[in-house]
This record gives C-alpha cells, sequence and structure tokens, in this order.
C-alpha cells in the first residue's frame, strides 16, 4: 500500500514536471514561426495544461480500466468548476467577460450534457468518440475565429494569456535543440509518469475495495487538476481574472471533447462505476457558474464559498460511499 501511494505522488509529479516541459519546449517553437501570441495562448498552452488528464485517461482505457479514465474527466470538471472557480473567486472575486457568459459557458455546458446523455447506455463506443472530437473541432474553429474578431477588453485578456506564458516560461530565448528536447522529455514524462500513477492508483483501489470510478473521480482527477489551480489563482491574484475563468472553461471542453474523444477512439470504453449522479453533479457544476456569471458578470467571494461547499459536499458523499 505505501509503495503504491509513493508511485501515485512520484508518477503525478513526473507528470506534472513533463506537461510543463512539453509546454515550454512548444511555446519556444510556436514563438520561432512566429505565431501569435493569443494562438499559443489558446490553444498550445491551454491543452499542456490538460496534458496530466489526456496521458492519465489514456492509459487507463488502455490497460482496461476505463472507469478511472472517464472518472479522472468527470471529476477533474467537477473539481474545475467547483473547486477551483470557487478557491479563486475565495482570493479574488472574478469578473467574467460577455463573451465568456455569451459562447464559453455555454458550449461548455453543452459539452457536459452531450457527455452525460452518450454514457446513458453504459458506455462510450468509437462513434460516440467521433462525434466529441467533432465537437472539439468546431468549439477551436470558433475560439481562434473570435480571439480574432475580438476587441477591446476581450482582446487585451487574450493578450495577458501569452504575457503570463511567457512569464511561467522565463522568458528566456531557447534554442530550437532545446525546444525540441524538452517536447522529447516532456512526453517521455508524462507517458513513463501517467503509467507509474494509473498503476499505483489502480492497486490502491484495490487494496482499499474502493471502486476505480471513485479513485478516478477524487484522487486522480485532484491530481491532474492541480495546473489549472495553480494557473487560476495566481491570475486571479494578479487581477486576470478573465485568465482564471477562460483557463477552466478551456480545460473543461478539452477534457470532454478532445480527451474522451482521443481515448475513445484508440480504446472504446465500457462504463461500470461511473453513475448519473456524478454527471450530474458536473452539470449541474456549470448551470451554478452561468447563474453567478449572470448577475452581475462577477462571481462574488460568497458565491464562491457557495461552490466550494457543494464540491466539499460531494467530495464527502464519494468517500461515504465509497
Amino acid at each position: 500500500m505505501l509503495l503504491n501511494i509513493v508511485f501515485i505522488i512520484v508518477g503525478m509529479a513526473i507528470v506534472l514536471w513533463g506537461a510543463d516541459r512539453l509546454t515550454e519546449g512548444a511555446v519556444a517553437v510556436a514563438e520561432k514561426m512566429h505565431i501569435p501570441q493569443f494562438v499559443i495562448g489558446l490553444t498550445i498552452v491551454a491543452m499542456g495544461t490538460s496534458m496530466p488528464e489526456l496521458c492519465v485517461s489514456l492509459v487507463s482505457a488502455l490497460k482496461g480500466t476505463p472507469d478511472l479514465a472517464v472518472g479522472n474527466v468527470v471529476g477533474s470538471n467537477i473539481f474545475n468548476t467547483l473547486a477551483i472557480v470557487g478557491i479563486t473567486a475565495m482570493v479574488a472575486p472574478m469578473t467574467i467577460l460577455k463573451l465568456t457568459v455569451r459562447k464559453d459557458i455555454p458550449f461548455a455546458f453543452v459539452a457536459a450534457v452531450v457527455l452525460m446523455m452518450m454514457c446513458f447506455d453504459g458506455k462510450i463506443s468509437r462513434l460516440d468518440a467521433a462525434i466529441l472530437c467533432l465537437l472539439f473541432l468546431i468549439f477551436m474553429m470558433m475560439t481562434l475565429r473570435g480571439a480574432q474578431e475580438a476587441q477591446g477588453d476581450v482582446k487585451e485578456e487574450i493578450e495577458k494569456v501569452g504575457e503570463e506564458v511567457e512569464k511561467t516560461n522565463a522568458t528566456k530565448t531557447i534554442s530550437p535543440i532545446m525546444s525540441a528536447v524538452w517536447i522529447v522529455v516532456g512526453l517521455a514524462c508524462l507517458v513513463g509518469g501517467s503509467n507509474l500513477f494509473v498503476e499505483g492508483a489502480t492497486k490502491v483501489a484495490t487494496s482499499l475495495g474502493v471502486s476505480e470510478a471513485v479513485v478516478g473521480l477524487t484522487i486522480v482527477a485532484c491530481g491532474t487538476s492541480l495546473p489549472e489551480l495553480a494557473t487560476s489563482v495566481v491570475a486571479a491574484r494578479k487581477g486576470n481574472s478573465g485568465i482564471a475563468i477562460g483557463n477552466v472553461l478551456g480545460s473543461n471542453v478539452f477534457n470532454i471533447l478532445f480527451i474522451l474523444g482521443l481515448t475513445g477512439i484508440i480504446s472504446p470504453m465500457q462504463l461500470t462505476g461511473i453513475t448519473m449522479s456524478d454527471l450530474s453533479v458536473m452539470v449541474i457544476s456549470m448551470i451554478m457558474i452561468w447563474f453567478f456569471s449572470f448577475t452581475k458578470y462577477i462571481i462574488e467571494r460568497w458565491e464562491g464559498a457557495i461552490l466550494s461547499l457543494v464540491f466539499f459536499g460531494y467530495m464527502s458523499y464519494l468517500v461515504i460511499n465509497a
């Protein structure tokens, strides 16, 4: 048991470090190719913070533990929406852009509802996965087109994403060779760390007599969402709350549409432990964010406290019924 817990901790540390190195290398390559900062922020960086979920879910599905794969995504989205937005709003009230309320939140809500409907039959087939991937392509095209057409405060928020990325990666010039090395090293760490993490999590679940779904919804989900938590809290403290909420919503859409889409195409998943209750909490959490955003386009501290309480209530429910 102790050794498996060590595997989980070490595996997650390797995955997070690998995701950071991969993102750093990819950003450097993109800048060498003169790709605009806002495109880097909305694509490479958004995907970089979700690489832990992608690798863990993909490895879980390939190893025959689909509940761990889907539980990771569902749990990560719940953690993102309730815990990250809740904690971030308590640190500093979050200003929500009108474009986010009109486009990003509805799309994230639709993605959650689509996943819930697909899980009614207890499986995610290759056809289901292909639909998710198609929706992801539509979302990316809408996002990039909207970013290019954005003006005023929206454009400024998008440019800030690029600035934060540069600061995060120390803004030092990286040679093309080092960029390639970081990409390869990052990918290797992601694959190796994910294998170690999934192996440890699966054995801990077996030892405790807990389902893989519960482990995926709790330990795995919270662990893989650490990059989003760190990014959002730092952005909010610096007054860039638009980045924080955009980071969460982008991650939620990426988790459902791209991660489960790609994973399902490679390995169709039969679900046994993920319940309608878990999927309902994911959908309800999006409705709460949408409702709070409509009030004054601000998520206040007390609203953040409510989101956090709902999250801890849900976690308590999972632990009690485990």
